[in-house]
């Protein structure tokens, strides 16, 4: 950005115009942003893309189940075994079950488990697009009608995982905000150590994310874009996270500048020409990162990169605008107790940061190669890490009441009847096709075929739970089975094959989006600082740290938390936010080692970045792994997996990669990382380790 425009951005009369703007857009977007949560899709049939079988399947299977059906377990239990009284009881359930509203078909049941102590009904509900909203309720009046006194009622099958996990993502928006607002707090009011300060960068990552959802609320409503508790949650810590990040940056350069113009709007009118190259660079990293993710066959992880990117678009937007208008109309007083007075010396020049690199500086290349190899033996850990899905039970960190259900269920013998396996084919195959599901092991209760307009629909019971990786082999062994029927275009479906769809199209775009990112990325890296061999060498750096993170993650998940595994789409979504977010501090160090490498070369100026940007890097890193760290107070494992790996790669990505591991690189290497740019023509002396480097010349107006 040039002086001259960042000058109007944050002038006398424009830094108000710029407020009241921001005010304005508030006001109207706030009650658009509250409606975000009603525009969410949590169906997982609607996340597959069209080429998968399940998806293929479900155009066929409306003419015999409306894809909007919902079918939900009511479990009955009793340790002693089930009473003739209660079973007359269920018996007489019933006729109120298929009263409810929104209830299709014929109720079914209760079906009594063979020991007795056990019994499941079924019952469909259909509320139209989107009535996995209304389960919650629905699910809550079930349970009344069910009781029976001395009998334990659960409500299970898809209908009760739907109604539990509403309740997973109930108050989710606001508890995320509150959450990451108040680590973000804490953590500025260390920073800046200013009882006021922090109110500036915290109201603009309010406004930029209410912005953000209103924008997203209407995409969603309007053009189709796919939106899940994931990525709304996602979104809100990203957006607190990563404008907090620019924020600090922008803060401390205008800090700076304080102490050498005595204007404060020269002074930000400077700051802003410094920071916002790195900080624009980092966010249209972050941005087209993020937009990698549109090349996934999961329509969920396709969603969520516009989301992610109008987020940060947004972000940066308010914090090169409003924040840089709220900080010139408060003035100097806003730092107190600790004011940037006009010609005083930057104390980061012989801070915590600037003895660290002067202790790198005097075995650079030992420093970096133990780094390095400490890093690639943490990496070792993914060894162990099981991403190949979760099952029912494993999916949510407490039991919920469809996870005991289900539980009842299979300790009884009974099979989830809200599962079943549904396969379409062509009208005279209907019969052989039967028949081929009939010798798959792990099914039951295979129906003989109904045909309607020239398709032949056949049904079966899968004996295992639906998302377990027995129902996922008994759903390829089915697939097998009929596609070897001659001229029968065979398609399996139901809920246990729309989740191995799911699994599949999740490991497909790891392979895929990963290398896209990494050349994006690099491409962005060798424009910005013009050169090709520092750009590989921070690329492997951030990959480096990625390894580590979800190496030292997976031992984490295995042997303290005790997680049985993880999403298959974990890999892909702690690589896109580690290297895309974990660029940013390479972007934050290495823009400053450019500008300060054209008047004191490599050597000297990679000192001089490190003790300037150190502070506010670390200070940043901070927030946006503890805004990450949120997202496990959610009772969901792949939301704890996720925050705990990012937030532990963006700690690893601070404190030793750009701090240590970058910073030995460039000492070591000097000049040639800028290879092929001539930027550093001469080699310059770097001061002894036990020597205080000289204060910047104070500039003045």
């Amino acid at each position: 950005m040039h002086r001259q425009i960042a000058g109007k951005l944050t002038g006398r009369v424009t830094k108000w115009i710029v407020l009241v703007a921001w005010l304005v857009i508030l006001v109207a977007v706030s009650g658009f942003a509250a409606k975000l949560t009603d525009v969410q899709n949590n169906e997982s049939s609607s996340w597959l893309p069209a080429s998968a079988e399940s998806t293929r399947a479900l155009d066929k299977l409306g003419a015999f189940q409306d894809p909007e059906a919902i079918p939900t377990v009511v479990v009955y239990g009793r340790a002693a075994g089930l009473t003739p009284a209660d079973l007359a009881a269920a018996k007489q359930q019933v006729a109120e079950f298929q009263d409810m509203k929104g209830v299709e078909g014929k109720v079914v049941g209760p079906i009594v488990s063979k020991d007795g102590k056990a019994a499941q009904t079924l019952v469909t509900f259909n509320f139209g697009k989107n009535g996995w909203n209304q389960m919650p309720d629905t699910a809550a009046a079930l349970r009344d009608i069910a009781t029976i006194p001395g009998v334990a009622v659960h409500i299970a099958g898809q209908g009760g995982q739907a109604a539990d996990s509403a309740k997973a993502f109930e108050g989710l928006d606001s508890t995320l905000l509150f959450a990451a607002g108040g680590v973000v707090i804490l953590i500025l009011l260390l920073t800046y150590r200013s009882p006021v300060l922090w109110i500036l960068p915290v109201f603009s990552a309010v406004v930029a994310l209410f912005t953000a959802q209103a924008v997203i609320y209407f995409l969603a409503k309007y053009a189709d874009l796919t939106v899940n508790g994931q990525s709304q949650g996602i979104l809100t810590v990203l957006v607190f996270g990563a404008g907090t990040d620019y924020a600090l940056l922008l803060v401390a350069r205008y800090r700076e500048e304080l102490r050498r113009h005595e204007d404060r709007h020269e002074a930000m009118a400077f700051a802003l020409h410094r920071a916002a190259p790195a900080i624009v660079a980092s966010a249209a990293t972050v941005i087209l990162g993020m937009l990698c993710l549109l090349f996934a066959e999961m329509n969920s992880t396709a969603g969520l990169g516009p989301v992610a990117a109008i987020g940060i678009a947004v972000a940066l937007l308010v914090m090169i605008t409003l924040l840089p208008a709220l900080l010139v109309i408060t003035g100097r007083w806003v730092f107190w107790p600790q004011r940037p007075r006009f010609g005083s010396v930057e104390p980061t020049a012989s801070g915590l940061w600037a003895k660290v690199g002067r202790r790198i500086a005097v075995r650079p290349r030992a420093v970096w190669v133990g780094t390095a190899a400490a890093l690639a033996v943490s990496c070792l850990g993914i060894l162990s890490l099981n991403a190949s899905g979760l099952t029912t039970e494993d999916s949510y960190t407490k039991d919920f009441d469809s996870i005991v259900g289900q539980r009842v269920l299979t300790a009884h013998g009974l099979v989830d009847q809200s599962s079943p396996m549904m396969v379409v084919a062509n009208a005279d195959r209907g019969e052989a096709v039967s028949r081929s599901l009939a010798a798959v092991s792990g099914l039951t209760d295979v129906t003989p075929p109904t045909v309607k307009d020239g398709v032949a629909y056949v049904q079966a019971t899968i004996t295992s739970d639906a998302l377990s990786q027995s129902a996922f082999d008994t759903v390829a062994a089915a697939r097998d089975a009929v596609h070897a029927v001659p001229g029968a275009d065979a398609l399996v479906g139901g809920y246990s094959a729309i989740s191995l769809d799911v699994e599949n199209a999740s490991s497909r775009d790891n392979t895929v989006i990963i290398p896209i990112v990494l050349v994006v990325v690099l491409l962005i890296l060798m424009v910005l600082l013009r050169a090709v061999l520092s750009p590989l060498l921070l690329i492997g750096t951030v990959v480096l740290s990625f390894g580590a993170a979800l190496g030292l993650s997976s031992l984490l998940f295995k042997y303290v938390f005790g997680f049985a595994g993880a999403d298959a789409s974990l890999p892909l979504f702690v690589f896109v936010f580690l290297v895309a977010l974990g660029i940013d501090y390479n972007i934050f160090l290495m823009t400053r080692v450019r500008e300060e490498t054209q008047t004191r070369g490599t050597r000297q100026g990679s000192l001089v970045a490190l003790s300037a940007t150190g502070g506010v890097i670390t200070s940043a890193g901070l927030v946006l792994a503890s805004t990450f760290l949120v997202l496990g107070t959610l009772p969901l494992v792949a939301f704890v997996e996720i925050g705990v790996a990012v937030a532990l790669g963006v700690i690893l990505d601070t404190m030793v990669v750009r701090s240590v591991l970058v910073t030995a690189l460039n000492l070591d290497l000097g000049s040639r990382i800028w290879w092929p740019s001539s930027l550093d023509r001469g080699e310059h002396r770097i001061a002894p380790p036990d020597a205080e480097p000289r204060p910047e010349p104070v500039a003045t107006r």
